[in-house]
């Protein structure tokens, strides 16, 4: 695949990186970034060969700003109300397309994350950051409902209803330490070192079976919405009869290819 906006390769044999590739506008989301993104995404839900996507800002200046609201201002007023829906639901998408993505989805962000580049650190998997990461729900900020593109999914579920109410509606900036304290992150460290633990996360990730991985992130976002108990207990407990039962499908094949 060739892209403009967005960069992907292998930091070795398992692990993908995709980087935002628009260091220059602070690697805001603009009509050709979320084409690329779309296509990369759907390209993942076939991919058997990488087992972990580390997710990146290019850039020294921050993950990601959000939207292009340059672009979007310059291109609102020539929409009617049905292209811009589509547009919206377009965006939104992207965060639901990580999810369903099947590889865990590390993120390592550093600067600000605001907007849609927050809810791209939401939807992904384990979130390492920078001592300089600044989130914002920043949608309430320029006129529009704070919640949106999944934030007001995501973060009551990960920090709790309290304090998530609070960021969307003020648009007011988390701090890295608030986040780590918050519990929305799982590493904080310096910014040289971002990267470095990025990957040595995905390299445990990697070292583990490859479907256990895919299950276990798929139970997980399951068993977010199940309805009781005994759902999430339905939930893991197929996917550990379907392990073993793959195990024991491979043992049986090696055994006849020894004959």
């Amino acid at each position: 695949m060739s892209f403009e906006t967005i960069e992907y390769s292998l930091a070795e044999e398992g692990i993908g990186v995709l980087a935002l590739n628009r260091p220059r506008k602070y690697n805001s989301v603009n009509h050709q970034m979320m084409e690329e993104l779309e296509e990369f995404w759907r390209e993942r839900l076939y991919g058997m060969d990488t087992h972990v996507i580390v997710m990146k800002g290019n850039g020294e200046r921050g993950f990601c700003a959000g939207l292009d609201m340059k672009e979007m201002m310059k291109k609102a007023p020539e929409m009617n109300m049905d292209e811009f829906y589509r547009s919206q639901v377009r965006l939104a998408r992207l965060t639901l397309a990580m999810r369903k993505a099947p590889q865990p989805i590390v993120c390592a962000i550093h600067g600000a994350a605001v907007g849609l580049g927050f809810s791209f650190a939401l939807a992904s998997d384990v979130r390492v950051i920078a001592d300089d990461v600044r989130f914002s729900a920043a949608y309430i900020n320029i006129g529009l409902g704070g919640a949106d593109m999944a934030c007001s999914y995501f973060l009551p579920r990960m920090i709790g209803a309290g304090r998530a109410y609070e960021f969307m509606l003020t648009g007011e900036f988390m701090t890295a330490q608030e986040a780590r304290d918050l519990g929305l992150v799982s590493r904080l460290v310096r910014r040289e070192e971002l990267m470095e633990t990025a990957l040595e996360l995905a390299r445990t990730m990697n070292n583990k079976n490859p479907m256990g991985l895919r299950l276990t992130k798929e139970v997980i976002n399951m068993n977010i919405d199940a309805g009781g108990l005994e759902q999430a207990l339905n939930m893991e407990d197929r996917n550990q009869v379907l392990l073993v039962a793959r195990s024991m499908l491979q043992g049986g094949q090696k055994k006849k290819r020894s004959f």
